[in-house]
Formats: structure tokens, sequence, C-alpha cells
């Protein structure tokens, strides 16, 4: 069997359509069209007879097998090989800007707001897969933990290196961590350049207003998407260090200046979006993800084997083997 057979003229298939009305016609009439003798018994001719006679319509159904694949033929069968190329005509770089102050060990979501922002960001980083992404971190101060790059195992291994250490000054520096994701974008030639900022407190340190990074942001046209994260009212956070070096946990308020977030993305073109739990903190990712698509152009090239030729050639060779048959081997006899 040939697989993936389609036809290019299948319309030349209503022709077998006048194959039932000639068998039908050849069953009513052929016998009238043979002379007719009246005798007394047949015994005499054997079973001979009764062969050639077969013999006739073999001839006949021959005729018709040609006259159906020489239809066959004119439908042009033929297969289809599709070969597909993906173009990524517009990619979008993306800088990743987390908040990993002390109060990002809240416990309000599990098993505290870091560890569940760096799994829901895992999850968007590997499905930007045509794009480039890069890590900024910002406490007190602001840093630079992966270049935008468009290797994702390196993106993510940087992302689930990151913890509170107390290597930067502890503190909320928004406007520093969101100059510093501007100054690694202000270069790229992509489409597209997009930050998501992402904290749970207030700017209360560095020494650049985040209103002057946001005129920044939108002269170099970044759109800057901004989250809050934290619930309502209160959580479990760290309020102090306890002798052993360990952080000592009490009910701290939640405070997020959604004002501030809510002009950074006006003003760049985004959108702020708010988290009180991990399951909202993943749908805020996926709705980023689906706000910035990448441009794919997929081109498929078709390859045409025409298979009309095999049954042209049988219809001819039927054709020829009845004429054989009628006007040589039986020519005497029929």
């Amino acid at each position: 069997m040939i697989e993936n057979l389609t036809f290019a003229n299948p319309e030349y298939f209503w022709f077998l359509l006048i194959i039932v009305p000639i068998i039908l016609f050849i069953y009513k009439f052929f016998n009238k069209t043979q002379a007719i003798i009246n005798i007394s018994s047949t015994s005499i001719f054997g079973k001979k007879s009764m062969f050639w006679i077969r013999f006739k319509y073999f001839l006949i159904l021959l005729k018709i097998f040609a006259v159906i694949f020489l239809i066959i033929a004119l439908s042009r069968p033929q297969t289809v090989d599709v070969s597909s190329q993906r173009i990524i005509n517009k990619g979008i770089d993306i800088i990743m800007t987390i908040d990993i102050s002390s109060s990002m060990l809240a416990q309000d979501l599990k098993p505290n707001r870091l560890n569940a922002l760096k799994k829901v960001a895992s999850s968007f980083i590997e499905n930007r897969v045509n794009d480039r992404i890069g890590l900024v971190l910002y406490a007190g101060e602001s840093y630079t933990k992966t270049p935008i790059t468009s290797d994702k195992s390196i993106v993510k291994k940087s992302l689930s290196e990151i913890a509170y250490d107390g290597v930067i000054e502890d503190g909320t520096a928004i406007g520093m961590g969101l100059a510093t994701s501007v100054n690694r974008l202000k270069e790229s030639k992509a489409k597209s350049k997009v930050i998501i900022l992402l904290t749970d407190g207030v700017n209360n340190s560095g020494f650049i207003d985040p209103k002057i990074a946001t005129e920044l942001a939108r002269e170099f046209q970044i759109k800057t998407y901004t989250i809050g994260l934290g619930s309502n009212g209160s959580a479990r956070a760290p309020i102090g260090i306890l002798p052993n070096g360990d952080f000592q946990y009490g009910l701290t308020k939640v405070e997020i200046d959604e004002l501030l977030l809510k002009e950074i993305a006006n003003k760049t073109g985004g959108l702020y979006f708010r988290a009180t739990d991990a399951r909202r903190l993943q749908e805020i990712y996926d709705e980023i993800n689906k706000l910035e698509k990448t441009e794919i152009e997929e081109m498929k090239f078709y390859n045409y084997n025409e298979k009309y030729r095999i049954f042209a050639i049988i219809s001819l060779t039927i054709l020829a083997f009845h004429w054989l048959m009628k006007n040589l081997i039986f020519k005497s006899f029929i």
C-alpha cells in the first residue's frame, strides 16, 4: 500500500459512475449480439464451448479494469512529503528582577516567599524557549546575577542558587534593582525588552529613586511588569537574629508599595499584579507568558511524488494483453 496517498484531480473519479451502467448493459444485451442455433443437444460440444463464452466475458472485464486504472491515473495520485522550518523573526529579552531581602523568607507562602518564587520562575524560564533571559537581584543594593542569555540551563541554575546570605546589605532598593535591569537591557536589539520586577516591600534603600529608574525604562522602551508578593495582613517573617545566627521569626505587617508598583507598570506599558499565595503567583507568571509572545514563522515545504505513471502503465498493460489475446492468440476462436 502507498501511504499518505492523495489525488490532485479527484473530480475524475466521477467517471467511475459510468462503469456500473456499462456492466449492466453488457450483462443485459451481450447475449442478444450472439447468433443462436437451436439444437436438440449440446453434449457433442462438451465443456469447451462454455470456456469460450466465459473467456469473452473475461476480455470485457479486462477492458473495464483498464478504464478504471486509466481514471485513477487521470486523478493524479501522489504522495506528499512535508518538511517544516521554524524561523524566529523577533525574540524577546527579559530581565527577571528579584527582591532577595530578608523579608522574602516570610512563610505566608510555603515554604517561604523566596523558594515559592524560585519554583514558579523556573517554570516560566523553561517556557520561554526562544527568548533570552537574565537575572538581577536586589536588597539594599543590586547586582546582575546572570546577564541575558539564551542558555536556559545557566539561568535556571543561577535561579536555584539564589538565597538570602547577607552578602549584600538588607533592605528593599526597588529603584536600584530597576535601574540595574534597565542598564542590562538598554543596548538590546530585541524586538521587545521586558523587565519582571518582584518585591514584597516598600522602597527603603538605595541611592536611585524608583521614579527616575522608571523614566529610564520608558526612555529605552522597556516594558516593566511589577509583582507585589505577600499575603494580606500579617505574615510570619524574620524579625531578628538569634545568637546562633538563625533568624528569629514573628508576625509582621505585610507592607507593599502598590501605588509605586502600579506607577512603574503604567508608565512603561506593563501591568501590576498582586500575588497573595503560590497559586496566584503561578497564574501571574502564566499570564505574563501569554502576554509576551515571540513571533515565530513556520515555513512548510511540500515535495510531491507523482504516482499516476504506475496506474497508467497498468492500464496500458491490460489493454495490450487484451489486444494480444483477442487478435493474435485466440483470433480464430473469438
